[in-house]
């Protein structure tokens, strides 16, 4: 009797997870849009050699177009370098989890950068103006639960400088 019982809680929890998880996935690019978008090259410090170093980055916020709240959403940023299909640096988070993005609300400002960069001897601005200086952009995904990753937008990183 003891086993019959556990057998129909075991049922009962399973049904009641994947209940939870049910329904249709969102439709991300309809659901989210970038906000506050901005980009460029950051100091990322000297290399091990001592060089400065140059790393693409961008910073935004994402804005919930539904009526509902959203909640568990990881983004992964793809940086690659124009006219380049190889990833020239990625970058994961997690922007939120239970607590989710209410209806018509704004995340708080995300910043992410590739590891890869540029490196060299001269001045921050001699290498933006290098002639060997490739534009780079990038590619932000968005898993929404435990649906598959889906491409939300794409930024080109502006050849500026960023203090912070």
């Amino acid at each position: 009797m003891r086993m019959i019982m556990s057998i129909r809680l075991g049922i009962l929890l399973g049904v009641l997870v994947v209940a939870g998880c049910a329904g249709p996935p969102l439709d991300m690019p309809a659901s989210l849009r970038l906000t506050q978008v901005s980009s460029g090259w950051f100091d990322a410090g000297p290399d091990s050699l001592g060089r400065n170093k140059l790393v693409p980055s961008v910073s935004f916020r994402l804005e919930n177009s539904t009526d509902d709240t959203i909640r568990y959403l990881q983004l992964n940023a793809v940086f690659r370098r124009q006219g380049e299909e190889e990833d020239w640096g990625t970058a994961y988070v997690r922007a939120f989890g239970t607590e989710g993005l209410d209806a018509g609300r704004s995340t708080q400002v995300f910043r992410l950068q590739s590891g890869r960069g540029y490196t060299g001897e001269q001045a921050w601005s001699e290498m933006l103006a290098h002639r060997d200086f490739v534009d780079v952009e990038m590619d932000l995904f968005v898993k929404h639960r435990g649906n598959q990753w889906v491409r939300l937008d794409s930024v080109s990183v502006d050849r500026r400088l960023l203090m912070q």
